[in-house]
């Protein structure tokens, strides 16, 4: 299970929990858990803060590419690195399949395309563009939670020499 599907679904299971309590009906119970969740929210993000403060990005550097300190460091509002950082992170850590094309950080969009394949046809082998964004979703989650969706544009068309064809120099014409 990665640490995007830990988040999310310990964020469900706490949704859940405080559903379950809100429909018992006893309404000061519910609202002192969900108090309770914010305290521990504020808690754990003053601790994550009080670290990156004392640590600095320079020592954070080999647990920031790690999903779950992302997506933590990220909920608090903690992550050192920019958005434009933390979207290349995801892509890597995603496989480096796709290529950033723009973000539009007012909408949150986030454009990809498939790398164009060295030596390969550039049509993208194939994949669904629906499937490659639900795939990279799930990381850019934990890495960058600003990304709300995520467009496939197709692959670029490849590079390929101009053939050009012509009679040869110097070759007799034969006209039948």
């Amino acid at each position: 299970m990665s640490a995007a599907t830990d988040a999310r679904e310990a964020g469900v299971r706490v949704e859940e929990v405080l559903d379950r309590l809100a429909d018992t009906g006893d309404r000061r119970a519910c609202a002192a858990a969900e108090e309770l969740v914010r305290v521990l929210m504020d808690f754990y993000g003053a601790g994550l803060a009080r670290i990156v403060e004392r640590v600095g990005a320079g020592p954070l550097e080999p647990v920031l590419g790690d999903e779950l300190v992302a997506s933590l460091l990220s909920l608090h509002g903690l992550h050192p690195e920019d958005v434009a950082m933390r979207i290349g992170r995801a892509l890597v850590a995603a496989g480096d399949a796709v290529e950033a094309v723009g973000f539009d950080a007012a909408t949150g969009v986030l454009r990809v395309r498939p790398r164009a394949a060295a030596g390969g046809c550039g049509c993208g082998g194939g994949s669904d563009p629906d499937a490659v964004a639900r795939a990279l979703e799930d990381t850019l989650a934990c890495f960058a939670p600003e990304v709300t969706e995520v467009l496939v544009e197709p692959a670029p068309a490849p590079d390929a020499p101009l053939l050009q064809i012509g009679v040869r120099p110097h070759s007799p014409v034969r006209v039948p």
